[in-house]
């Protein structure tokens, strides 16, 4: 064990590296401050970069954690059925969805104190939060009321994890006046989110590693579910524990190190509409609503593909012990690729790049139909680049319809905020909708939980799910995105600041 957590940090501390390299790159070609007394005025230690880095890590983590691993522990751990699963995945989804304009709307109302406006929420949200996360891969002692037990959790911990994320995004904003220094913490706090999703994986993957090998079914006489090894809830607990401590060590690093200024340095132009006239206006766009319509059906094949892959290699495949190295391919490849696919875009446009998102198509099919080791890496290093370019592009796309909404409308500041956040809301709508109805065909197909074989119907599904599914949601957001008009950019030196303040603000919220 203690190998291979070395070997997982050693490749962490790879992908850290070359994504610092690459973003410092990138950072030499942006504006500088607008004068040497604003650059010595508004300049960050690297002290203040890396702890405002670090504040970003334990979201990433947990997220990461869960989007591999709760499935399955729900259902062979818990042992609740599949219909139940449904519930709570759908649930939580929702509940992290509905909090992002909830979250918006306190923030935005609230006052400042002694720590600043947006620092009380980040550290409020710790214990809970933590509590929360930890609960969530607890076992309760009844077996009838698991399902309400997981999902109250589950939902509490998007909800939060939400509040978590929404101000320390827009902490950004409040760190100095300097464009160019925004840009560089921004680079530092997605260098280090890119390491905190790969360690999340990697970590939980390898405690929780022992409680789903073959050898728990050997001792099996009689067919149905095998009762939960009390080894494999101390296994669970154990990984719940490490990851759910992040969160008090993040932000307590985060709070010491980094200084939360006054107010934003980029004046208001004038009163904006309220956020209900503002949504209407932004989902009448048509380069928006069929960005967001394109970005729904790939987003959600992305969480289809990553929710259900353990699940394959563990009941549809003899992968069991490739498990943790199919998704550590993922997530490094996932890293690695970042930097190329920002050359790509810049180099070849943004719907050139969108093509790179369906490479992952014809080889998950190959998976699908042929379950070995060496296909199973090869797919998850193809789909580690689709993930990449997927979640690269959409952050990419927005401002540029945002720019040509401005080109059409003249309105007050705040419209950036609603574009954003109701991109947000959207793909978390979409990504509930399609786990919660994908895990409802497993309950149909007839899945055990906690069942060593599973039925052949069982198996088909699973196949289907990381096959056909993924592949037809990829090509339908494509066609969309495709068929969409190109929005107009301008290119007045006066939009550079205005795209400053949407990137910085709300790009991971």
């Amino acid at each position: 064990m203690l190998m291979e957590v070395r070997r997982v940090w050693g490749t962490v501390c790879v992908c850290v590296c070359v994504c610092a390299r690459a973003h410092a790159h990138a950072d030499g070609g942006l504006s500088s401050c607008v004068s040497p007394q604003d650059s010595r005025a508004g300049h960050l230690s690297f002290c203040t970069k890396v702890c405002y880095g670090i504040g970003g890590i334990p979201n990433q983590v947990a997220s990461s954690a869960t989007a591999f691993y709760l499935q399955l522990f729900l259902l062979d751990v818990a042992q609740i059925p599949a219909a139940q699963v449904s519930l709570v995945l759908f649930g939580g989804k929702v509940s992290g969805a509905a909090a992002d304009p909830v979250a918006g709307f306190f923030i935005n109302r609230s006052r400042r104190t002694g720590s600043g406006r947006l620092m009380p929420w980040v550290l409020g949200c710790t214990p809970f939060i933590t509590t929360a996360y930890f609960l969530l891969w607890f076992l309760p002692p009844f077996t009838s009321l698991r399902g309400l037990w997981y999902t109250t959790f589950y939902s509490l911990f998007q909800a939060l994890a939400t509040f978590f994320q929404v101000p320390y995004a827009a902490l950004t904003m409040l760190l100095t006046p300097c464009p160019k220094e925004r840009d560089s913490a921004t680079a530092y706090r997605m260098t280090m989110e890119m390491a905190g999703t790969l360690m999340g994986a990697a970590v939980h993957g390898l405690i929780v590693s022992g409680a789903h090998g073959p050898h728990r079914c050997e001792d099996a006489v009689l067919p149905g579910p095998v009762a939960v090894s009390p080894d494999a809830t101390r296994l669970y607990s154990i990984a719940s524990a490490v990851v759910a401590v992040t969160y008090p060590v993040c932000s307590s690093l985060l709070c010491l190190g980094v200084k939360e200024r006054p107010g934003s340095s980029l004046p208001a132009s004038g009163p904006g509409p309220s956020f209900l006239a503002g949504l209407v206006l932004t989902v009448r766009h048509p380069p928006y609503l069929k960005l967001v319509i394109s970005f729904l059906f790939i987003s959600a094949a992305i969480q289809v593909e990553q929710s259900y892959l353990v699940l394959f290699c563990t009941h549809a495949s003899r992968l069991h012990d490739h498990v943790q190295g199919v998704v550590l391919t993922i997530l490094v490849s996932a890293v690695l690729s970042t930097p190329l696919w920002e050359w790509v875009l810049q180099r070849f446009g943004k719907k050139t790049s969108a093509f790179g998102i369906c490479v992952m198509v014809p080889f998950a099919i190959l998976l699908a139909a042929v379950p070995t080791a060496p296909v199973a890496y090869v797919v998850a290093f193809v789909s580690g680049m689709s993930i990449s370019v997927s979640l690269l592009l959409p952050w990419s796309m927005l401002p540029d319809v945002v720019d040509d909404f401005q080109l059409q409308h003249q309105h007050g500041p705040g419209l950036e905020t609603i574009f954003y956040s109701s991109y947000v809301f959207f793909s978390k709508l979409s990504g509930a909708g399609a786990l919660g109805i994908s895990t409802l065909s497993l309950e149909f197909a007839g899945y055990e939980a906690g069942a060593c074989k599973q039925a052949e119907q069982v198996v088909v599904t699973l196949k289907v799910l990381i096959g056909a599914v993924p592949t037809c949601m990829i090509l339908t957001g494509l066609c969309i995105l495709m068929v969409s008009p190109t929005p107009k950019v301008p290119s007045q030196n006066s939009s550079r600041r205005l795209s400053l303040q949407r990137r910085t603000s709300y790009t991971l919220a």
